[in-house]
């Protein structure tokens, strides 16, 4: 079995800046590692491998420094790494990153099996794996918290709304999976120090089939942020208990000194 792993490299910490022209989140000096959530999409592949054999291959989007995200997926067991890297990618939102994905992974070769984390810490929007899903016309599965792998068709465990459900659907399938089905595992040493002499395939807008720039980056993307602003804090208040006409009074002060009274 042929699998494809989509992870990403994050933000170590929330705070960042925004650009004020593009709304795009400012990356630069701040500290980098794996997504957790796309490192148990990893953990799943690897167990999946274990039972039935094949390859993994791990997919991330980034500069050159995103590397590292190859890396720790080697030290866990990947096979191959591929570096999605041009500057025409920089800015994309979540249409134009799930395409920028689709063009790299048919550009690698035919796999059975796609494998994505729920979300990634910084974006949250836990959309790009079923974007990726349409945009190759596959089956999609989604809170995947066990996998069953067999030839032609895959059973998944998904946790759906206060309960579980059982699917089993043909193969090729995009499947995100969720952080507490997948424990990962702890990286080898040796396989981190096999992994720093392994190559990293660099794939470009060049080694794409669609290589129109305005399809990817900033100018493929369908959303702008217009403003970043951090919510106003609350202010802390004691608990007030009143009944009756006292309560009915407090009430009606607390609607004048705002100046609510009126919508009364």
């Amino acid at each position: 079995m042929k699998i494809a792993v989509c992870m990403k490299q994050v933000p170590a910490v929330s705070e960042g800046s925004m650009d004020p022209e593009t709304g795009v989140l400012i990356r630069t000096g701040l500290e980098a590692v794996t997504n957790l959530y796309d490192r148990s999409a990893l953990e799943a592949a690897l167990r999946i491998r274990e039972r039935c054999k094949g390859e993994i291959h791990v997919f991330t989007m980034g500069p050159r420094k995103a590397e590292e995200v190859l890396r720790d997926a080697y030290a866990m067991g990947a096979d191959q790494g591929y570096l999605i890297s041009d500057p025409a990618f920089g800015g994309a939102d979540v249409l134009a990153t799930s395409y920028t994905l689709m063009q790299a992974i048919r550009s690698a070769g035919t796999y059975d099996l796609i494998l994505c984390g729920r979300q990634t810490t910084d974006g949250d929007t836990a959309q790009t794996g079923s974007a990726l899903a349409a945009w190759l016309g596959w089956r999609q599965l989604n809170w995947v918290i066990g996998l069953e792998a067999e030839e032609e068709r895959l059973t998944a465990l998904c946790r759906m709304d206060g309960r579980l459900a059982e699917v089993t659907v043909p193969l090729p399938c995009v499947a995100m999976v969720e952080r507490d089905g997948f424990v990962p595992r702890m990286p080898s040493l040796k396989l981190r120090m096999q992994g720093r002499k392994k190559s990293i395939k660099v794939i470009s807008l060049q080694e794409l089939e669609d290589r129109t720039p305005e399809h990817y980056g900033l100018k493929g993307s369908a959303t702008r942020v217009k403003k970043i602003f951090a919510p106003k804090s609350a202010e802390r208040k004691a608990i007030v208990y009143k009944s009756g006409a006292e309560g009915a009074a407090y009430l009606a002060q607390l609607l004048k000194e705002t100046g609510q009274e009126a919508g009364i």
